[in-house]
């Protein structure tokens, strides 16, 4: 279950040290992007801008900026600025990576991107990549990896091909411990599944007959079987689906007590009595939560359907803990009660970004050409 596509990008912040992998990791996405249009906004500290220069020429929008460290600003509007550009309908973006500079304050872009005005934008999560043969080494000259670990969404382990099975185990403790609920993976090469950060887009057929050949042709030439199987092992997906609302007091318990190592959660979600006009769209990434609602459309199926992405994850526990939150006829029959638990729900509701607005000649907005345009 895959839920429609909104007309707000999800922006993620991938983060870490020098000579993490940051770079070979974001590489990695754009080579195994499976037709998702990425923007790119690398975050390079000092005049040369090496990183750039490394991500040039894979992805279609690459905003650079350089001169100093971005999370040094006193405000968003730089961060603004650029966000603007990469969320017209014109680019035609699904998501945008944000690569921070190695000398970057990760939770201070996270405040950025939640601060800001941008209506099209999503929170897609902190990454923070770690060096696993180099771990205790940059701990010990930059202490404040503790400090990053804290607010990461996700930790990639990266490099564990450098360090033995025991070692690894032992790194893999001690980040998990440091990061507290957020999820912690393996790689090598940076490599891991790009479903893990978005979901691939749909395109429709007649999009890919005709365009311009890309870099990720290139390299599927090069390597027809380059997608490895075994980056789906990092992790792990849960479904859920049920015909019976959902309580809201319940659920709220439910994704305010979720367990660790739980990255994501996506879908849709049916309150009932609740709010009978209204499905939920349910977007979280680590501790961080939204709901959009909408219309129902006539004769649609009322279903809560939820997807779930970690590592570590109990998944029976975790269907077991969904079907626990579903509304009961005693409990539906008390629409009162339900009205109330609601603005446990309703804390967290964002509205949909605005349809863009296209003008004919004579000035005249064209509600069929924003529609086509979104």
């Amino acid at each position: 279950m895959t839920p429609p596509r909104t007309p707000q990008i999800p922006v993620v912040v991938l983060a870490g040290f020098l000579g993490s992998g940051k770079t070979t990791l974001l590489n990695h996405l754009l080579r195994n992007r499976a037709g998702t249009r990425i923007g790119v906004i690398v975050n390079d500290f000092g005049a040369i801008e090496i990183d750039a220069m490394t991500v040039s020429g894979q992805v279609g929008s690459t905003v650079s900026l350089g001169n100093g460290c971005l999370c040094c600003a006193v405000d968003a509007s730089e961060l603004d600025t650029f966000l603007e550009t990469l969320t017209r309908p014109s680019a035609r973006l699904d998501v945008i990576v944000i690569e921070a500079s190695g000398l970057a304050e990760p939770q201070e872009l996270v405040r950025m991107l939640l601060a800001s005005d941008n209506p099209h934008i999503l929170y897609g999560g902190l990454v923070e990549v770690v060096d696993a043969a180099e771990f205790d080494r940059i701990r010990q000259r930059h202490p404040e990896i503790d400090r990053h670990l804290a607010v990461a969404d996700l930790v990639v382990l990266n490099k564990t091909d450098r360090v033995g099975e025991a070692e690894r185990e032992r790194l893999r403790a001690a980040v998990a411990e440091l990061s507290g609920p957020a999820a912690v993976i393996s790689a090598v090469h940076g490599r891991i599944d790009p479903e893990l950060l978005f979901d691939p887009a749909l395109r429709p057929d007649h999009e890919d007959k005709v365009r311009q050949l890309t870099f990720e042709d290139l390299l599927r030439e090069e390597a027809p079987d380059g997608h490895d199987d075994h980056l789906h092992a990092s992790y792990e997906s849960v479904d859920f689906t049920s015909d019976i609302p959902m309580d809201p007091r319940r659920f709220m318990e439910f994704l305010d007590s979720r367990p660790d190592g739980l990255y994501r959660i996506k879908g849709f979600a049916d309150f009932g009595e609740g709010d009978r006009d209204h499905t939920y769209a349910l977007h979280a990434v680590g501790r961080f939560l939204r709901f959009v609602p909408r219309p129902w459309a006539r004769g649609e199926r009322r279903l809560t359907q939820l997807v779930m992405i970690g590592a570590g994850i109990d998944a029976a526990a975790l269907s077991a803990g969904l079907a626990a939150c579903r509304a009961d006829g005693a409990e539906r029959a008390d629409i009162a009660d339900v009205e109330r638990a609601m603005w446990g729900v309703l804390r967290y509701v964002q509205e949909q970004a605005p349809e863009p607005e296209v003008f004919d000649a004579h000035g005249t907005a064209d509600p069929r050409e924003a529609a086509a345009e979104a």
